[in-house]
């Protein structure tokens, strides 16, 4: 009977770690939440969930409801401290970390895996690999050092050992795939597949090696060149500094010079005008004394008096000793303060001149060079700081330098689509997909989004142009009968409507079979644009009405206003569908379809004129 307070009844099985947020799976199984989350995430792609410990199947992911009883205890260990004894590890075995395989035949704590077999899909320490020694029955089987990851062997589609290789199509597959998907293709056992492209890694192994010499010789002399713009720059901008500084310092003694000579001037003219002012008022001190003296004299009785001091008084005063003084009134000191505005101008347009040829002299310097490595030629670019962008691709074999391969996100997938190929790949099923219910799952629409990010639609509700172009491509069918029903494969190419991007429109518009505007009506520049757009790429195809979709788009919380924007009166006989995806997504949908179902209607009836007129 087991210890009740043994490890195997407290610890993970997966991170062998005390039980953290417990739940309990409903073969009866404990794991961590995230543990068992983390494990059942990267067998969504195949829909078959497998208990960790006792390896009974789920066709569904479970839901996983937490363990009350086991939160407890967990939480009362926690707080007391209480020694199970989790990290002893049995005598000569060792077991899993993190980074390590676990065996798939132990319960309670895993053991490290030291093998994995081929055929079982399963990997075994070392007691449970003794069978495969031991018994005739696994002799055949192929052991391998140990594997992670071993469901990824399962063919997604029929859940059979991947044992062959399609070179049509480039992946492993399963022996049905060779009746079903892959019919008629040139296919291989997986090991002469291997052993083909084996041969090819001894050359592949001695061109990385030589890349990788190149790269360090090239690292080594881009570290030199660093280091030594480095110490340039360095000794570049102490220079500069000492000479600022001198500049400076003979700004400061100009500016000396200028205060010192305005301020002698103003000294010299203060005195000057100090001693005239002196004599002015005793001159006007004298002749207050004379006026009064004359209005005595003049009121006097005594006539002997009054003859007595009439020619003292009346003698005219002598003003030659003093000048006579004629203020000039635009005296100042202005003309000193144009000089030095006029030195200052000419300082900064000098400076100016100066720093755009530093300026040019600095960024006309290649800081490095890059080379094109190409297999037909070496094309040397050089790079400078302020070098110009390339240019805009204008062909599709020029887009498609810039492809790069995106991975699915399986809790996104509507669940008629299904993921193979590492969750590359996605194709639409009739069956349902055993994904389980997620918030961010697509129930409307058969979509699926990618674990990368490649740009932002939207920064504060306000719409960001796609930065030059992108495409699209999916698939889309009409499940009419007869005649109506149809399957097609749409290209979308997703245009900015920024004319900077303009090189790239003659791409997009050739070959083209429809256009659709999108626009908000309620913006009247939008409105305006719309008929700039409609004669750049639907009047100069030559393309017909049925084949142009406007698509008038609505921000969320607008609501979807039914009636026909003010648009040009030659505009208001193209087809017109209203968008907002928060509030109608499905109308969206539909008005996309029906546009769709026009270009096909529209592109058989020209198919039929064609062919008509050849036979007539």
């Amino acid at each position: 009977m087991a210890d009740p307070m043994s490890s195997d009844y407290f610890s993970c099985p997966l991170c062998v770690g005390l039980l953290r947020d417990p739940v309990a799976i409903p073969c009866g199984h404990s794991f961590c939440m995230d543990c068992i989350s983390g494990y059942w995430n990267e067998a969504d792609y195949t829909g078959i969930y497998i208990c960790p410990q006792c390896k009974i199947t789920f066709t569904q992911r479970p839901v996983l409801r937490p363990n009350t009883m086991l939160t407890k205890v967990a939480e009362k260990i926690k707080k007391t401290g209480a020694n199970l004894n989790l990290n002893l590890t049995p005598p000569g075995n060792t077991f899993a970390g993190p980074a390590d395989v676990p065996c798939d035949y132990c319960s309670g704590k895993k053991l490290k895996a030291v093998k994995s077999c081929l055929n079982c899909l399963a990997s075994y320490c070392e007691k449970h690999l003794k069978p495969h020694y031991e018994s005739a029955t696994f002799k055949r089987h192929k052991l391998v050092d140990e594997l992670g990851n071993l469901d990824r062997k399962i063919c997604p589609q029929h859940q059979k050992s991947l044992e062959l290789f399609c070179r049509t199509d480039q992946m492993c597959i399963c022996a049905i795939c060779t009746v079903s998907e892959h019919k008629g293709h040139d296919i291989v056992s997986a090991e002469a597949e291997r052993s083909e492209k084996q041969k090819l890694l001894g050359v592949a192994q001695a061109e990385i090696r030589q890349k990788c010499q190149d790269r360090v010789k090239e690292l080594e002399e881009l570290r030199t060149a660093v280091d030594s713009l480095k110490n340039s720059a360095q000794r570049a901008m102490a220079e500069s500094e000492k000479m600022f500084e001198d500049m400076i310092r003979s700004i400061e003694r100009m500016r000396s010079e200028v205060t010192k000579l305005i301020g002698i001037n103003e000294k010299a003219a203060f005195n000057q005008a100090e001693g005239l002012v002196e004599r002015l008022e005793q001159e006007i001190d004298e002749l207050k004394k004379k006026e009064t003296g004359l209005k005595q004299l003049y009121s006097t009785e005594d006539h002997i008096h009054f003859l007595q001091n009439f020619n003292y008084l009346c003698t005219p005063t002598d003003d030659g000793f003093i000048p006579r003084v004629s203020v000039n009134p635009d005296f100042s000191f202005g003309a000193a303060r144009k000089a030095v505005a006029e030195i200052k101008d000419r300082l900064e347009e000098l400076g100016r001149e100066e720093l755009v040829k530093i300026s040019k002299s600095v960024n006309e310097v290649p800081v490095y060079t890059t080379e094109k490595r190409e297999r037909s030629s070496r094309v040397k670019e050089v790079m400078t700081v302020d070098s110009p962008p390339p240019p805009e691709p204008k062909t599709r074999s020029e887009f498609l330098k810039y492809f790069c391969q995106l991975r699915l996100d399986p809790s996104t997938a509507y669940k008629e689509l299904h993921l193979s190929d590492s969750s590359r790949k996605v194709i639409r099923t009739r069956d349902l997909q055993p994904y389980t219910d997620t918030p961010e799952r697509f129930d409307s629409f058969a979509q699926v989004l990618c674990r990368e990010a490649l740009s932002v639609e939207t920064v504060g509700g306000e719409y960001c142009p796609t930065q030059g172009v992108r495409i699209l491509e999916f698939e889309s069918q009409n499940e009419g009968s007869g005649d109506k029903s149809w399957t097609c494969e749409v290209e979308l190419w997703d245009c900015a409507g920024d004319f900077k991007f303009e090189s790239c429109w003659p791409a997009l518009m050739k070959d083209s079979n429809g256009v659709v505007i999108v626009f908000n009506p309620d913006m009247p520049r939008h409105l305006t644009e719309v008929e700039t757009w409609y004669s750049m790429f639907i009047s100069s195809q030559g393309l017909q009405d049925s084949q142009c979709l406007l698509m008038a788009h609505h921000k969320p919380g607008s609501g979807v206003d039914n009636g026909r924007p003010n648009l040009a009166s030659h505009l208001n006989r193209l087809p017109l569908s209203h968008s907002n995806l928060e509030e109608d997504p499905e109308g969206v949908r539909q008005g996309f379809r029906r546009y769709l179902e026009n270009i096909v209607q529209t592109l058989s009836e020209s198919r039929e004129r064609e062919e008509m007129s050849i036979i007539t």
